[in-house]
């Protein structure tokens, strides 16, 4: 299937995500079986001067996914010179799902680690939370392979590659499930590569350099610039509102913006066309703001943004499993009752 045929398969629902690498979209790819959700990532509109490192990471998210067992990350559906296809995942992000003392979770992420490196490859991006994710059955699941690396040998380097993708999935289960580590993850979590111990010195400095200042990205896919950056001034304006209790401001895809700012505001005796011109001069107001009677919080009064989170991408039907008790299931039914985001989805 050449690139031409694939504007007959593919439908897009929504834009995820859009930088200087690639574009991210979530839709229905024709297969032989019929139409599925499936996620599409292409680079045919990146910049000239960052097309050549783009098109590199578009060729190892494929040669990673084609050779990838089944189980462990999604499965490729199509490729072409500057388009590939692949199937949509029903999980959580590990920063969202926060599967605190799920030990089963961390043994599932263990043996899909441990799969994929039977398969020769490294997927040396496993730092970041978004690229691990919870299905609905609890069991764990890989995404994102544009650092990836598929070796033929299981030389110096795969071994290095390979003992980092687990340390920092060790890191992630210290702070989830610390409880479950056993001494020897504990030893690996203590002792750092020598590669690793050189990049952290040296080229990671470089990379926030350009990454953090020259593009001006953040961690966190679906956030982006605006979460960086506009979020704080709409918090930070918004809680001197008199009638303000809290605020918590999210990211979400947006079908226009392309990324979207959703403030979900506590508060009474306001309304939203009043919260809006009060932000009129001092800060850029959101795209989306739900005034609420609560906020889901735990018994340290901390707000769930996670369960916001997942409000905003509309992805409710994750949420249940997250509910701590009646009273917050409550609170959460009337946010979701609310919420302003009907037609866009989340998709990793």
């Amino acid at each position: 299937m050449n690139n031409s045929s694939l504007s007959g398969s593919w439908r897009s629902d929504v834009l995820l995500k859009r930088d200087v690498f690639s574009v991210v979209e979530r839709g229905r790819f024709l297969t032989d079986k019929g139409e599925v959700n499936a996620v599409l990532r292409r680079i045919d509109e990146v910049p000239w001067w960052s097309r050549m490192l783009a098109r590199h990471l578009f060729g190892r998210e494929a040669r990673a996914l084609k050779a990838a067992p089944a189980g462990v990350a999604p499965p490729l559906l199509y490729v072409g010179s500057d388009r590939l296809v692949r199937a949509f995942i029903d999980g959580v992000a590990l920063h969202i799902a926060r599967p605190n003392g799920d030990r089963a979770y961390f043994n599932s992420a263990k043996a899909a680690l441990r799969k994929l490196h039977r398969a020769g490859i490294c997927h040396n991006d496993l730092a970041k939370e978004q690229n691990w994710l919870r299905t609905p059955d609890g069991h764990a699941c890989l995404t994102d392979f544009q650092l990836s690396m598929l070796f033929t040998r299981r030389g110096k380097l795969f071994r290095v590659a390979a003992y980092e993708d687990l340390r920092h999935l060790l890191k992630h289960k210290r702070r989830y499930a610390p409880e479950a580590l056993t001494p020897t993850e504990k030893r690996v979590l203590a002792r750092k590569s020598v590669f690793t111990r050189v990049w952290m010195a040296t080229g990671k400095r470089v990379y926030y350099a350009v990454t953090r200042g020259l593009f001006n990205f953040s961690d966190r896919e679906g956030g982006g610039r605006k979460l960086k950056n506009q979020a704080p001034a709409v918090v930070a304006r918004l809680r001197q509102h008199p009638h303000v209790r809290e605020v918590v401001v999210v990211a979400y895809p947006d079908r226009r913006a392309g990324t979207g700012l959703y403030a979900f505001v506590e508060a009474s005796g306001v309304s939203e066309a009043n919260l809006r011109n009060f932000l009129k001069g001092s800060a850029d107001a959101p795209e989306r703001i739900q005034i609420v009677d609560a906020l889901p919080r735990r018994n340290s009064g901390e707000v769930r943004s996670e369960i916001l989170q997942l409000v905003a991408i509309n992805q409710i039907d994750s949420i249940d499993s997250l509910i701590g008790n009646d009273d917050e299931r409550t609170v959460v039914a009337t946010i979701i009752a609310g919420r302003q985001n009907l037609r866009d989805r989340f998709a990793y």
